[in-house]
């Protein structure tokens, strides 16, 4: 390896940062194992037994041990295989909210070499049947309540509903045949399809190996903290959302006790911690926001509150610094990472780094970053702005069916994230802006083109575009500017309503401007910057 800088990780020779972590030691690629074995593997070195507390449903109180998930998953694992006759390379759409029971399935799918494709339950159908076209999955787990948006006739092994008394006997009821089913599974196999919204309006089906499970299993691992007793991790997060999708490995490689909320809703939140005597929160900056305004968090016992875990979007200096002063104790731990580095790929670490505000932290081991000038394609020096590349071990192999989008977004084993970042001479990571169009409504990617495209079909809208508008509680919100028909009287309330019939309520238009022209330059590309910027002039002039 070339010679680097110690301080900030970077190589003046190759103009590339390396991760300054103590190095991380990977099984050999090529030995077989499935993500859920290695996690189990890194879970044997806990210090307590299999008795303690693995999940607990925060509305019903019902606990499942780590014995208790562990022999669930086996089981289920065994009777998928026998008599529902899931197979090594078959995908499994699950479209379900947080609940114990998701988990476990994960771990029994990923056991058998079954790829992973879990979705958004409040998905309209028309958007699941394009997540289908882009997964091809052979069956599907849901519940009572959201499985009626599935196209049955699609799915070859049917419909499991995971609130039935069929799923419950599937992971309950052992066979003659072995608890621990035999499949191999290499580490370069498909383990998941999770789903990300791109630049260009089409969601897109980012393909996780066994592989970039277990290098991140292994970050988690190399993390590991000496506890008097476990810590216990409040999920607000979803478990279709990589975040969520991978703290599902972490709490069993840490041995950690998850407890689960179906649906978030702050008062519930706070109630929970109170009442599990809750150490850590995973949570999206929306939450740190709000609990660290006004009185919202009177009246509950939050003392046993050690730590926050906030990614899915940036949190701000002003949010964090509120938090503090109300929390001094608690520590916020804040992270870097897309769906397509499976999840957080740089973090904060210890007492020295969580202090600093307005970073993201460093690169996690093993891993490689460039900032590269979007101009000139050229890779900068530390302090200097550019695109963020990445290249480890965590990197997605791709977008599934998708390969305009892959020559784009991978190129020689680096990751382009399309995001405006720097990194210090100390080797910190600094978020700028988004070289990509999403907007982040509470953790959720919404992508203006969908929306843009949606407010084309409408009759009476000549011209649109779709912006992020920031906004306290969700970091941002969608805003449409639109350029009526002549003679229309179309109002805010007729777009609003008109967009709302169509898509997933995250990605509502909340604000409309009416306009005379939308700001294009001679390619025809929106200047979304200028847009933004009359629409801050427009709200502090209304001030």
């Amino acid at each position: 390896m070339k010679n680097f800088d110690s301080k900030s990780g970077f190589s003046s020779d190759s103009r590339t940062f390396h991760s300054l972590r103590p190095p991380v030691h990977l099984p050999p690629p090529h030995s077989p194992l499935s993500a859920s074995h290695y996690a189990l593997s890194l879970h044997l070195k806990s210090p307590w037994s299999d008795s303690v507390t693995a999940l607990v449903d925060s509305a019903s109180g019902h606990r499942v041990s780590f014995s208790e998930f562990i022999h669930s998953s086996q089981t289920l694992a065994s009777n998928l295989q026998s008599l529902v006759r899931l197979s090594k390379g078959d995908t499994a759409f699950v479209l379900s909210p947080n609940l114990v029971k998701v988990p476990i399935l994960y771990f029994a799918l990923l056991s058998l070499g079954v790829v992973v494709s879990p979705a958004n339950p409040i998905s309209t159908p028309a958007e699941i049947s394009h997540l289908f076209q882009l997964s091809s999955p052979a069956i599907a787990f849901s519940t009572s309540s959201t499985a009626h948006k599935l196209p049955h006739n699609l799915l070859r092994l049917g419909v499991i509903l995971l609130d039935s008394p069929e799923f419950d006997s599937l992971m309950t009821t052992t066979t003659t045949k072995p608890a621990v089913p035999l499949v191999e599974v290499s580490q370069s196999d498909l383990a998941a399809i999770l789903y990300s919204s791109g630049t260009t309006g089409k969601v897109k089906g980012v393909m996780l190996t066994h592989r970039n499970l277990i290098a991140l299993a292994a970050s988690y691992d190399a993390t590991r903290s000496q506890r008097e007793r476990p810590a216990v991790f409040l999920y607000t997060i979803p478990y279709f959302h990589v975040y969520g999708f991978t703290y599902s490995l972490r709490s069993v490689v840490l041995s950690e006790t998850v407890v689960l909320m179906e649906r978030f809703r702050m008062e519930k939140m706070l109630k929970a911690v109170d009442e599990f005597r809750v150490t850590h929160l995973a949570v999206a900056p929306p939450v740190v926001v709000a609990m660290a305004k006004g009185d919202v968090t009177d009246g509950y016992d939050l003392s046993s509150l050690e730590g926050i875990a906030c990614g899915a979007a940036p949190l701000g200096k002003d949010a964090a610094a509120a938090f503090k002063s109300k929390f001094p104790r608690v520590v916020i731990v804040q992270g870097y990472g897309l769906t397509e580095t499976t999840a957080s790929i740089c973090r904060t670490t210890g007492e020295a780094e969580t202090i600093k505000t307005g970073t993201t932290g460093k690169l996690i081991a093993g891993v490689e970053a460039k900032i590269v000038d979007p101009d000139t394609g050229l890779a900068m020096f530390p302090g200097q702005e550019g695109e963020l590349w990445l290249r480890g071990p965590s990197i997605a192999k791709g977008y599934v069916g998708d390969p305009e989008a892959n020559s784009a977004t991978f190129v020689d084993g680096w990751l382009r994230t399309g995001d405006l970042c720097y990194i210090d001479h100390q080797g910190y990571l600094y978020v700028v802006d988004r070289l990509k169009e999403l907007i982040k409504y509470k953790g959720y990617q919404v992508a203006p083109a969908e929306l843009e495209n949606l407010l084309h079909s409408h009759s009476q809208i000549k011209d649109a575009a779709v912006i992020p508008y920031p906004d306290e509680e969700a970091g941002q919100v969608p805003m449409a500017f639109v350029v009526r028909q002549p003679q229309s009287s179309l109002s805010e309330a007729d777009v609003i309503d008109f967009i709302a019939k169509q898509v997933s309520a995250y990605k509502k238009i909340r604000r409309v401007l009416f306009v005379s022209s939308i700001p294009k330059n001679a390619g025809g590309k929106i200047l979304r910057k200028d847009l933004s910027k009359f629409a801050l002039h427009q709200s502090i002039s209304k001030l």
